[in-house]
């Protein structure tokens, strides 16, 4: 008996030295082989990733790489899907070539890997370029309506001291001779030629809609045109550049009209032109490129005026039937009250 419980003890201490072993061994593999002591690590910020860099699982295909795929029994079409869409390293010299074939390569995947190792390397990407802000616009510049130095349209103005602010500069208004005729014809006709018969242009109206109170008025022109020349000579302001260009007359007031005296002709010969003793004398002085200062020589009398553009006002006329030819001459007509 006592043999027998030896032996008994012996197993049980076997099988416990067993099982401690057996717990040590797991306790090793479950921490790491040479693990240092725990310490505090203050985390810092990741590393930035470089913008061009490949995945981690990203991998270069080389001849071996394809060699491999080949003997793995892939098909021709897979392994060259594989070749296009993988980065490669390939040799294509003779050797690598007929290495590859030996292997098993077909003529198709040794093609594919050829041209897959000619093709340029990929251009590397880029951040896209930020397009700068867009300057501002510039900030408009202030202008007031009533300074004459001011930018405003083309024509004629005067100043109107006794209208409400912003309104000062009063813009004239081009009218167009509507007619003209002829008189003294019997007079001349009596006199066998001698006297001279008249032609006139006649404006609509017996007076302007334009009205103006002070009879020392100034006038402003602006024109279109900063130097002298003759293109678009057809627009109302257009092809004159100075008011040395324009006549200012004094029109004779009919019941329904106004007219002026554009030219004289009797049975020796005829002459155009405004009649001097209706004219108007006016000074002028330059402001600026294209803008002038008109000042009257004397102040105005009651009565109806206009500037006459240099496009009309030669008439010519005949003894024989009394016919005329006038130009479409425009006027920038007003009224003194």
């Amino acid at each position: 008996m006592p043999g027998k419980n030896i032996a008994m003890i012996r197993q049980l201490l076997t099988f416990a030295v067993i099982l401690l072993l057996t717990a040590s061994l797991s306790a090793q593999q479950a921490a790491p082989a040479d693990a240092a002591p725990a310490q505090s690590v203050t985390p810092s910020a990741p590393a930035p990733a470089a913008p061009d860099a490949q995945p981690a699982t990203a991998k270069t295909l080389n001849n071996d790489a394809v060699i491999k795929l080949v003997k793995a029994g892939l098909s021709d079409d897979l392994i060259v899907t594989t070749i296009n869409a993988s980065a490669g390293n390939y040799d294509t010299s003779a050797d690598g070539v007929i290495a590859l074939k030996a292997a098993g390569g077909s003529d198709k995947v040794v093609s594919a890997l050829v041209v897959k190792a000619s093709a340029p390397p990929p251009a590397p990407q880029t951040a896209p370029a930020i397009a700068a802000a867009p300057a501002p616009p510039p900030a408009p510049v202030a202008t007031d309506p009533d300074d004459p130095a001011s930018p405003h349209d083309a024509g004629i103005y005067y100043f109107d001291s006794k209208a409400s602010a912003g309104s000062k500069m009063k813009l004239l208004e081009p009218s167009v001779f509507g007619q003209n005729k002829t008189g003294g014809l019997f007079t001349s006709a009596m006199t066998y030629g001698i006297a001279k018969a008249s032609t006139k242009e006649v404006l609509r109206n017996a007076h302007s809609n334009a009205r103006v109170s002070d009879p020392n008025t100034v006038f402003y022109f602006y024109f279109e045109e900063k130097s002298a020349g003759l293109s678009n000579s057809q627009q109302p302001f257009s092809g004159t550049s100075t008011p040395n260009e324009y006549t200012l007359l004094r029109f004779d007031v009919k019941k329904d009209s106004r007219e002026t005296t554009t030219g004289k002709f009797n049975a020796y010969g005829a002459s155009g032109g405004t009649d001097q003793k209706a004219a108007v004398a006016f000074t002028y002085s330059r402001i600026k490129a294209g803008v002038y200062k008109v000042t009257l020589s004397a102040p105005l009398t009651k009565g109806e005026y206009g500037f006459m553009s240099p496009s009309g006002g030669l008439v010519v006329g005949s003894m024989m039937g009394g016919a005329t030819v006038s130009g479409t001459s425009r006027v920038f007509d007003f009224g003194v009250d």
